[in-house]
């Protein structure tokens, strides 16, 4: 056995992604994985047949768990493992990534979780790895992004700090260490979608832990593929998790301000719905 293979499981929650889950699990087992977890939060049934021959565990709760809920389910799979790789399954983990990442955590036994450079299909490059907003900040990016995309605010919320270092990386996918996973409990389950990234990196920095991003592993993301199927709903449960993270992080008067965050998630969610029906 190899030691990634003894080391290190790998966690894919699946939504209907179809083929997309096929390519994801086969470059995790190109990269040494053994112990692979799909959870379905699909239909049940809707990843057997892609996944056919493959040899992963299969966990089939029979509904839609959300994201951090079925990582959670999917962790508890794989219980003698130091490290765990959390995906997306519209992930393609390139050669070497995996290696990267882990390189980092052996380096630093205060390192909980590392993130990769997250690259868009057409090879540019997604801000996976960002800052915790102060309130001017998050305010900014609310209310400016739905109509200025590119706005200072969003570029400087969606960045590294400038000596390099993250707050925060996405959860499309990462590897942590199985015993800070633990030590805060997992993701946090009151959030069914977006920002259980934001918070489990946040409870893992409130206990002592770092995070850090590795851009010598790269993974190619096709955002979205998903929740392609749901756009009115996701937005839904976006701007409801950022409220939430709001809430969880806010502290003095920032925690007195939480109602002017809620009018301003309001505003911004009619913005979106206008700007970008859906379903």
């Amino acid at each position: 056995m190899s030691d990634v293979a003894r080391r290190v499981a790998a966690v894919v929650v699946d939504f209907h992604a179809g083929a997309a889950l096929a390519g994801c699990v086969d470059s995790i087992r190109l990269e040494g994985v053994e112990d692979i977890v799909v959870v379905e939060n699909g239909q049940r049934g809707s990843a057997g047949e892609v996944l056919h021959g493959r040899g992963v565990t299969l966990v089939e709760p029979g509904v839609n768990l959300g994201y951090g809920r079925g990582a959670n389910r999917g962790v508890a799979c794989v219980v003698d493992h130091e490290y765990v790789l959390i995906t997306n399954p519209d992930v393609v983990v390139h050669h070497g990534a995996l290696a990267a990442m882990v390189a980092a955590l052996d380096a630093d036994a205060r390192v909980a979780l590392v993130g990769p450079q997250v690259r868009r299909p057409d090879g540019s490059v997604y801000p996976s790895q960002r800052v915790f907003p102060n309130m001017w900040l998050a305010g900014a990016h609310a209310l400016l992004e739905p109509l200025w995309a590119n706005n200072p605010a969003t570029r400087r919320y969606r960045s590294r700090h400038d000596d390099g270092s993250v707050d925060w990386v996405s959860g499309a996918c990462f590897v942590i260490r199985r015993s800070a996973f633990e030590e805060v409990g997992g993701f946090d389950e009151r959030y069914f979608m977006f920002a259980e990234d934001m918070t489990l990196c946040w409870d893992l920095r409130q206990r002592g832990w770092s995070v850090v991003a590795v851009d010598d592993a790269v993974v190619t993301h096709v955002e979205g593929l998903s929740r392609e199927r749901a756009t009115r709903s996701m937005a839904w449960a976006h701007h409801r998790s950022a409220l939430r993270f709001e809430w969880h992080t806010a502290r003095g008067l920032r925690r007195a301000l939480v109602p002017l965050a809620a009018l301003v998630l309001g505003l911004r969610f009619a913005v979106v719905s206008v700007l970008r029906p859906g379903n």
